[in-house]
């Protein structure tokens, strides 16, 4: 039984590569394009991809260069071609303005970055460029009923820009880089003001801000001490139930008292 059905598997194989090899050959372009359809609709987008791009430069200019097209886009997307599927949606959009797929295509053009979009520890390219067309999207069509869907996928996209911007100033600090790493946490507050990460960023800024100052030559330690008292102040007023209370109180003890022996230094002399 089991012999019967592998054959009859075999045989159906063999009899649909047959009749496809046929549809390739074949000089008749409507019946090439009605097949190439079924093929799509299908999911049989492999197949159905070599016959569109064969036809596309036939039907220009044709009632059905339109749905081709369009067509043709969705199978680059459907087999992960995404770029490509995005170029494809734009460029339909600018041959076929008042088509009723104009809007759908334009969502696609974005939503097609949005796939491209990597881990948030990856190039943030097509990130970047995902909320932009998701934005367009949104200036062309506000009162489309996927406007809810573009916010939520930008949410998305934005979480992960803040992440990477929070992972890569974290690595100043962790590198002992407590000047730069400074800047850089103050960007992502500046830049991201709903990230999640809000209060360790802060009580980074103040670690950083007192190692910075501890390991500064003479000249600039107490200016750079006093500036850890703000950070200090600033994270208390903004976190006074912080985890992290027990540290900072501890770094702000530490900060006065190395003030106060700096002042002493300076009366002695």
């Amino acid at each position: 039984m089991k012999k019967i059905f592998i054959s009859i598997i075999l045989i159906s194989s063999f009899l649909s590569c047959s009749n496809y090899q046929k549809i390739l050959k074949s000089d008749d372009i409507n019946f090439k394009y009605n097949e190439a359809v079924k093929y799509y609709k299908d999911a049989d987008f492999n197949r159905a991809m070599p016959i569109f791009t064969e036809l596309l430069p036939l039907f220009r200019g044709t009632a059905k260069a339109e749905e081709l097209a369009y067509y043709y886009a969705y199978t680059h997307y459907s087999i992960g071609d995404y770029l490509m599927a995005s170029y494809l949606f734009n460029k339909y959009i600018i041959n076929f303005p008042r088509s009723l797929h104009s809007e759908e295509s334009k969502f696609m053009i974005a939503f097609c970055h949005y796939q491209e979009a990597p881990e948030f520890s990856l190039d943030a390219t097509n990130t970047i460029k995902a909320i932009s067309k998701f934005q367009d999207f949104i200036d062309k069509y506000p009162q489309s009923d996927s406007i809810k869907t573009c916010n939520n996928l930008m949410d998305q996209l934005r979480l992960n820009l803040s992440n990477k911007a929070f992972a890569n100033a974290k690595q100043y600090y962790t590198t002992e880089n407590y000047r730069a790493a400074i800047t850089a946490l103050d960007n992502v507050l500046i830049n991201y003001p709903s990230i999640k990460n809000r209060e360790e960023i802060y009580y980074i800024i103040l670690e950083s801000s007192y190692f910075l100052a501890i390991n500064s030559i003479q000249s600039k330690k107490e200016n750079r001490l006093f500036k850890t008292i703000d950070s200090y102040n600033q994270f208390i007023d903004n976190y006074p139930l912080s985890i992290y209370n027990t540290s900072a109180k501890k770094i702000h003890t530490n900060t006065l008292k190395t003030i106060e022996e700096l002042k002493l230094n300076k009366n002695e002399i």
